[in-house]
């Protein structure tokens, strides 16, 4: 294996994915131990410091020159697998119910059409470049689930910080659905040809 895909950039993308089973672990013994916040707060240690590589990793690949084709690879993953498994994991605790799962459908369901045509796309040679806004997605996206993760622990010091995190997952729908109709229309020429 190549030098680059050990670069301090990949690595924050590997810690990343480590990140996902480290938070499973967390609501898995938050479930199995008694009544205690400390499990819910750690999962969401973990989850902002995930959150901030994904910052950090593309941030240092590019000034430090360390991009690697592994690195453009994994990110996305990287980031779509951080996001799925903490909105599956909220709403099998029911921190996210009854409407506020069309939300998280709409998230998890753009993440694989886009994730889908970006394939295709490669297949043809055609880039699509992340937008701004589709930057801003994730990071509302990344706060709202932040919100939900302090969830119940989080209301007993700060009130409403549920209701917080279900607002800004349901602003963070309206902006993935725009970004992905954004991302169709632009991949669209390249399908209908």
């Amino acid at each position: 294996m190549s030098k680059r895909a050990f670069n301090l950039p990949n690595i924050l993308t590997y810690g990343r994915i480590l990140a996902v089973p480290l938070i499973l672990i967390c609501f898995y013994l938050e479930g199995r131990t008694r009544p205690t916040d400390f499990w819910r707060w750690s999962a969401l240690a973990i989850f902002v410091l995930a959150s901030i590589t994904d910052y950090l990793d593309g941030y240092i690949a590019r000034v430090w020159e360390q991009t690697s084709n592994i690195g453009k690879m994994l990110d996305p993953i990287a980031d779509k697998l951080l996001v799925s498994a903490a909105l599956l994991l909220l709403a099998y605790d029911r921190t996210i119910d009854k409407w506020s799962l069309w939300a998280a459908i709409i998230i998890l369901c753009r993440e694989i059409l886009v994730s889908g045509l970006r394939e295709y796309l490669a297949e043809l040679k055609v880039s699509v470049p992340v937008t701004r806004l589709a930057k801003w997605k994730t990071t509302i996206q990344l706060i709202a689930i932040g919100f939900l993760l302090a969830g119940p622990a989080g209301d007993k010091i700060l009130p409403y910080t549920t209701e917080a995190g279900l607002t800004l997952l349901w602003v963070s729908a309206l902006v993935t659905l725009y970004t992905g109709y954004d991302y169709f229309r632009a991949g669209l020429k390249h399908i209908i040809d």
